[in-house]
């Protein structure tokens, strides 16, 4: 309870600090639907509380011969309606999660692959044979340059590009396979309107797509450890042109590697 009280006041307090008004500026394909469907959960809520105090205030002060039929006739008709908004909000937010989590990426959609390990996050880009190299858990070596232990023995990790920036094009899919080496963790960038479990021996993935060029905050949404405060990164979203220049610099890189 304690955890879910402070991931949801780490998360407000993320959306309202760069904010124009209560949400950051959308980043993401996605964005808009969700926010519409926030807005409207609060908007539902805070008319059910006010109309909780209306009737509250109508039983205490109405005749009693008109109590009954008064409170007869609001019961059918506020149950009307907010079974009505629950039935929509949850068709809407069904139909959000199964686009960003259930569909097939699109064939040219960005692969890439977080990592979360107290207390950073890692991000590997399949390189030029499109295929992730192998890894394993005893390779693991921060220190030595090899933080998600890749595995020497297979070719296709020689090309794998492994960096502490999240960098995708702007316009274009991104599928995101999270994984975690030690505990949960939470992905969340508040800009996207992203935010999933990376949890061990559990890989799961997820889309978006970028729409606004800019830096984004990335954040652990789940109590992680005693470093959790310092747990974040960076979402660069860029040209595709200039995403093309990067992956083409990291590649020269690994080969130098």
């Amino acid at each position: 309870m304690m955890q879910s009280c402070l991931t949801g006041t780490t998360a407000s307090l993320l959306a309202l600090q760069s904010s124009s008004f209560w949400m950051p500026q959308a980043g993401s394909l996605h964005a808009p639907a969700i926010d519409t469907l926030m807005r409207v959960s609060l908007l539902a809520l805070t008319a059910a509380g006010i109309l909780a105090q209306l009737l509250v205030l109508a039983g205490l002060f109405l005749p009693r011969e008109r109590r009954s039929r008064f409170s007869s006739a609001w019961r059918w008709v506020t149950s009307a309606i907010f079974a009505g908004c629950m039935v929509w909000m949850t068709v809407v937010a069904e139909h959000l999660w199964s686009t960003i989590r259930l569909t097939h990426a699109a064939s040219n959609a960005v692969q890439v692959e977080v990592t979360g390990v107290q207390f950073e996050w890692y991000f590997r880009y399949p390189g030029a044979d499109g295929t992730y190299g192998a890894v394993k858990p005893d390779l693991v070596d921060a220190a030595g340059g090899n933080p998600l232990g890749l595995d020497p023995a297979d070719p296709h990790s020689h090309d794998d590009i492994v960096s502490s920036v999240l960098e995708l094009p702007v316009d274009r899919q991104a599928e995101i396979r999270l994984r975690a080496q030690d505990v949960v963790h939470g992905f969340f960038i508040p800009g996207m309107r992203v935010m999933q479990n990376a949890t061990p021996g559990m890989p799961s993935q997820i889309h978006i797509t970028p729409t606004r060029i800019g830096d984004y905050a990335i954040v652990c949404s789940q109590l992680c450890g005693l470093g959790h405060y310092r747990m974040h990164a960076i979402l660069r979203v860029v040209s595709p042109q200039d995403f093309a220049t990067w992956m083409a610099q990291h590649q020269a890189a690994s080969k130098e590697n």
